[in-house]
């Protein structure tokens, strides 16, 4: 199993990073990363994930939600096997801290290469940094 352990300092209040990135299933409107998110039901949703061009689904629960400090969820079901929490820090005012811890397990042996090339911890960064100027598009336009 792969850790992967980042962060992003986001120019905005921590109340509207939290609350932007509970809207997960806005996240293929930015992140080039994420294909696509449904709801499925009270802490649980589907996802379409592209990494290096290998696309994967899984579903995945939330496992805690404190609001404005942390949320957690693991995969339930799927090709792709993680769990991860992403907190929240407050830095000012104005500047929020955003930290994602993730274990992935690559489901194959091309997954395997994908992870061992450093692709889906450059995919992690470029998705925290397309969240990063979202929200702060967002707030600049408030």
């Amino acid at each position: 199993m792969t850790r992967i352990e980042e962060s992003v300092e986001v120019s905005a209040p921590l109340p509207a990073v939290y609350e932007q990135w509970t809207r997960y299933e806005e996240f293929p409107d930015f992140m080039r990363g994420v294909v696509s998110v449904d709801r499925t039901g009270p802490g649980t949703s589907r996802w379409v994930v592209d990494t290096a061009g290998v696309h994967r689904e899984f579903e995945a629960r939330t496992t805690e939600a404190v609001p404005g400090e942390r949320v957690a969820w693991a995969s339930v079901a799927g090709e792709v096997r993680q769990a991860g929490v992403v907190t929240f820090h407050r830095i000012d005012e104005a500047t929020t801290r955003v930290m994602l811890q993730l274990e992935i397990q690559p489901p194959g042996l091309l997954d395997r290469l994908v992870e061992a090339l450093g692709f889906i911890d450059r995919r992690v960064i470029d998705d925290l940094r397309d969240f990063k100027e979202h929200v702060e598009a967002g707030s600049r336009a408030a």
